[in-house]
């Protein structure tokens, strides 16, 4: 893998932090919405570089859980930004600062996931037809009563993440991808979610292999 983070990018993401701990609900559903790729980045777990795993969260516990989850999925090489690096010193230290401190320290990779959006999406259920759909005077009305089922309206919400993977030197964008998660519930099982369909869209682009 090259570096992955531009500083001045790393700066802006934290301060728009995720909050995947507040997500919510039942029947999790992730797909990939969107990805882009640059034409000629490649990774490779066996030969790639020192990758930084950063997830742009205000909540610690929910920091830890997720950059855990994305480097079990990237290998030995990955290192989470919680034990690199303090969040109180990522919210401190400047674009160019931190930039110093990748190369220094001989990163070529920074992967970031941030939670770009949440949308509430209503639909209407339709509901189910009465037993009797002929029929006249009290035979329908009674039958529309007894076997009827009225419709609804239902709220989702939807949960887009944003991942992307930088080079480090030089600074580049070399992969990026959003995706959709429908009414997550637990922590843990969305991050894996996640991570688990990001990984594989990184591999049908072939932007990791190995």
């Amino acid at each position: 893998m090259r570096h992955l983070i531009p500083a001045k990018k790393v700066t802006v993401f934290i301060l728009g932090a995720i909050v995947l701990a507040g997500m919510t609900s039942c029947g999790p559903s992730t797909k990939i919405e969107k990805s882009w790729r640059e034409p000629t980045a490649t990774l490779t777990r066996s030969t790639a570089g020192k990758s930084l795993v950063m997830a742009l969260v205000k909540d610690e516990t929910s920091r830890r859980v997720i950059e855990d989850a994305l480097v079990k999925r990237i290998g030995a090489n990955a290192v989470a930004s919680y034990i690199a690096y303090p969040t109180a010193t990522l919210q401190t230290i400047g674009a160019e600062k931190f930039n110093e401190l990748l190369s220094q320290e001989k990163y070529n990779y920074v992967l970031i996931m941030r939670l770009a959006d949440v949308e509430k999406e209503t639909s209407y259920v339709q509901g189910s037809p009465a037993g009797y759909y002929g029929g006249y005077g009290r035979y329908y009305g009674y039958g529309y009563g007894m076997y009827s089922t009225p419709g609804y309206y239902t709220t989702d919400k939807n949960y887009f993440v944003e991942t992307t993977v930088y080079s480090v030197t030089p600074d580049k964008l070399l992969w990026t991808a959003t995706t959709k998660t429908v009414n997550p519930s637990k922590l843990e099982k969305t991050v894996n979610e996640i991570a688990e369909v990001v990984e594989e869209k990184m591999r049908s682009d072939k932007v990791l292999v190995n």
